[in-house]
């Protein structure tokens, strides 16, 4: 299902690469600002248990990384990681902004470019393992997801923040006009985006796994008790699970 979308390496890299210094004020707009409720619920949902380091992978400029920052009180060290060096650059620029205004201490967050099908990271070394609407740009979903579960702790958790497809046909209706033609036309303006990024975006929303489908391809991947709950009437799923105890 997922072959019908490019997601070559090639492709995702230059297409993010080249929106992403419109890419926040594009998130926060075209999502009416409801992505910032998304994260807040996730990290409410996944929280942080004590100070081992979190991951971010996927991190873009670096949001989720910053909420998971403030969840863990300022004590608990966050890594993120992605594949465009644009999106890392951004996030590393945020990070000294907020270092420098006190807002935190330096040297907790970290971020480095980092292909999530290969990381560069030892297995158990994570208590949170977070991709926030990533995991459908990686070329392989359960390669990614096998990375995952390998760098994350036993006992900890992994958590994936995704696009979904509303379940009331009614409004599910609206939200799709609105997702496959107004979306990417407007994208399309104000990132000056050549490589069609927000054509792309409901394509590979419909390409990818949802609900069930996707917590089985997490359970397959080596995960448990998985779980998942529909956000903002489904427009957005949070899907998380534990990797066993015993794996240590």
């Amino acid at each position: 299902m997922e072959t019908a979308v490019d997601k070559s390496g090639d492709r995702i890299r230059r297409m993010f690469g080249g929106i992403a210094p419109r890419y926040d004020l594009l998130n926060h707009t075209l999502s009416g600002g409801v992505d910032t409720y998304w994260r807040a619920r996730t990290v409410r949902l996944v929280k942080p248990e004590g100070t081992a380091p979190i991951l971010d992978l996927c991190t873009g400029t670096g949001d989720l990384a910053f909420a998971y920052a403030r969840a863990g009180q300022l004590k608990t060290p966050i890594v993120g990681a992605d594949f465009t060096p644009e999106m890392i650059e951004l996030a590393n620029a945020k990070r000294e902004k907020a270092e420098a205004a006190g807002k935190v201490p330096p040297g907790l967050l970290k971020f480095l470019v980092a292909d999530a099908q290969e990381l560069p990271f030892e297995s158990d070394s994570f208590q949170i393992v977070s991709v926030a609407f990533g995991l459908r740009n990686v070329a392989d979903t359960m390669r990614g997801l096998k990375e995952m579960v390998r760098v994350c702790r036993p006992g900890g958790q992994v958590a994936v923040l995704e696009f979904s497809k509303p379940q009331n046909r009614a409004f599910n209706a609206l939200y799709q006009a609105y997702f496959r033609t107004v979306l990417p036309r407007i994208g399309q303006v104000v990132s000056g985006s050549r490589d069609l990024a927000y054509e792309y975006l409901p394509q590979s929303v419909a390409a990818f796994p949802c609900g069930r489908e996707l917590t089985a391809l997490m359970e397959q991947a080596g995960l448990e008790k998985t779980q998942f709950k529909p956000l903002t009437f489904g427009i957005a799923t949070l899907y998380w699970g534990r990797k066993p105890a015993g794996d240590a």
